[in-house]
């Protein structure tokens, strides 16, 4: 795809070899784009969000800590930033008033400029908030930019104002021990914030799926329920904000009412662990990836079901969907006759051995039984004498 059709991609995709890959689900087709040329394990990526531009500029946090300028608009990457500090990958990754916040897995949250191409900007970092270790999620509040809230394994729920103090304006309390009198453990794998409120919503490695009120008396949970057996991993807000999806190690996807705590609906398709999940803001769509290397848009409104599904060859660790609400907008440009991505030829040709080797195996069988056929009506031959 010409890097000039970037701009129409519906969904983009950050993989553990380092791609920036792009998806335009009207054209079934998929970009690859990378920085330096050639894919590299050392530049997983591991955190996407839109830039200052709006969907005309990506950040893009990969695992050598570096965050990457990608415009939409040329469909090239125009600049980078090293963001040091801490052990790990990013857990978050987020743009506030020309700034750029980003969180490790060792708890370092730091502020940094967003202008890479400054010289005399200083590379120190404007804010550093140590938030604990073992981070899973940080997220920024959409309603408040400078908000961002910080979770993980045993590391409670906090939630941070970057323009006030360095303590936290809201710290979660861990639930009452069990029905055994044990400590219940600590695990938030993802949060979000409910819009229109104070409240948050977080998924955890114990299946559990919580809601806090900052303006609550009680730090703990007003309502917590659970969902199957496996650890949740990632978790998305549906576009009326009375419902979230999570997502589990093991492919599962289920909807999750926030005002009584019951199961909605699930939805199927999914083979592997679900690393990455966003709902769009209007249509009742839900772009999903993983492990399994698929991503899939799901219609979570009744009919439930598959709508688009793309094998994209690496493993899959975050994305971002566009919020644009036609997609059919794209003007049509003229295709070169007999021109097929590369991908899809990988695809036929792999199918017609597949079917080529399948055709083979019934052949052999059908000769086989004819065999077979013809001895027993030899044996069975009228006028025939047993010796």
């Amino acid at each position: 795809m010409a890097t000039a059709a970037a701009r129409w991609n519906h969904v983009w995709v950050g993989t553990e070899t380092g791609i920036l890959k792009g998806v335009n689900l009207q054209r079934k087709q998929a970009a690859n784009f990378t920085a330096g040329g050639q894919p590299r394990r050392e530049e997983s990526v591991s955190a996407l969000c839109w830039g200052a531009g709006g969907e005309t500029q990506i950040l893009v946090g990969c695992a050598d800590r570096t965050v990457k300028h990608f415009s939409t608009e040329d469909g090239i990457f125009q600049g980078q930033r090293h963001c040091p500090g801490g052990e790990g990958t990013f857990r978050g990754l987020a743009q506030a008033d020309g700034t750029i916040i980003t969180c490790v897995d060792s708890g370092i949250l730091r502020v940094w400029h967003d202008n890479d191409n400054d010289k005399d900007i200083s590379s120190d970092p404007l804010l550093e908030v140590r938030v604990g270790p073992g981070v899973c999620r940080m997220r920024q509040d959409p309603a408040y930019p400078h908000v961002v809230a910080t979770g993980g394994k045993e590391n409670a729920l906090k939630m941070w104002d970057l323009q006030g103090s360095e303590e936290p304006v809201f710290r979660a309390k861990n639930v009452r021990n069990d029905w055994l009198d044990l400590r219940v453990p600590i695990w938030d794998q993802d949060i979000q914030f409910l819009p229109g409120s104070q409240k948050l919503v977080t998924c955890t490695g114990y299946h559990q799926v919580r809601v806090y009120d900052p303006a609550s008396p009680q730090r703990r949970p007003v309502l917590e329920t659970t969902y199957g057996e496996y650890p949740l991993t990632a978790m998305t807000l549906t576009p009326g904000g009375n419902s979230v999806i999570v997502g589990n190690t093991h492919g599962q996807l289920a909807e999750i009412d926030l005002r009584q705590g019951r199961l909605l609906g699930c939805l199927k398709g999914l083979a592997g662990s679900v690393r990455g999940l966003q709902c769009h803001p209007s249509k009742p769509l839900l772009a999903s990836c993983g492990l399994d290397r698929v991503l899939r848009i799901h219609r979570i409104q009744n009919p439930r079901g598959l709508e688009h599904k793309v094998y994209l060859k690496s493993q899959l660790n975050c994305l971002l969907l566009s919020d644009r609400d036609n997609w059919e907008d794209e003007p049509r440009e003229p295709q070169e006759p007999n021109k097929v991505p590369l991908e899809d030829k990988e695809t036929d040709e792999l199918w017609a051995s597949l079917e080529a080797a399948a055709k083979r195996k019934l052949s052999d069988l059908e000769q086989t039984q004819g065999a077979l056929q013809t001895r027993r009506r030899k044996k069975k031959r009228p006028g025939s004498t047993s010796p």
